[in-house]
């Protein structure tokens, strides 16, 4: 999709492509009260400027929005049917596992998620599964305040890139 035919879609149809990208609400009000734009970079420039306006709160609702690395394929097709498509393309690696990884990928994530109180945040795109499976081990050392921040900007990176499809498609 063009950035002109973003810019005619009627405000619920654009709403809901941005809510493809990122599933904060206020980055997507953020983002409607941008439109129009004149320029994929202009789009992307407001995606970030959208962003760093967010709090905390609405960083966690946009984790929600996204399926946990390595999970069940059957169940996040259901759950995320709208992006389920993106998200397996950007998790493919997982699909190339070994048993191992993936049961460790699945104990790691249940450890972040109790620790953290959200699911583990990567932008996947490019990882293997033992990639993602060490970068969730390491960031289970980090302090709750640290690892949100960390989160907050690999959901940025995955919302740009979430953008870049939705420009492509």
């Amino acid at each position: 999709m063009t950035v002109e035919k973003l810019n005619h879609l009627p405000k619920p149809a654009l709403a809901e492509a941005l809510q493809k990208c990122c599933g904060s609400t206020a980055w997507v009000e953020n983002m409607l009260a941008a439109f129009p734009v004149s320029d994929a970079e202009t789009l992307m420039d407001e995606a970030n400027t959208a962003w760093n306006k967010l709090d905390e709160a609405d960083w966690r609702e946009a984790f929600t929005h996204h399926p946990k690395i390595g999970g069940d394929v059957e169940a996040l097709r259901a759950k995320f049917a709208s992006t389920s498509t993106w998200a397996e393309g950007e998790q493919a690696a997982v699909k190339q596992a070994s048993q191992e990884t993936l049961e460790a990928l699945a104990t790691g994530n249940e450890d972040y998620e109790r620790k953290f109180g959200y699911i583990f945040i990567v932008c996947a795109t490019g990882k293997t599964a033992d990639e993602m499976l060490a970068l969730l081990q390491a960031r289970l050392t980090n302090d709750p305040a640290d690892e949100i921040l960390i989160a907050a900007a690999e959901q940025n990176k995955i919302t740009r890139l979430r953008l870049e499809k939705l420009l492509a498609a």
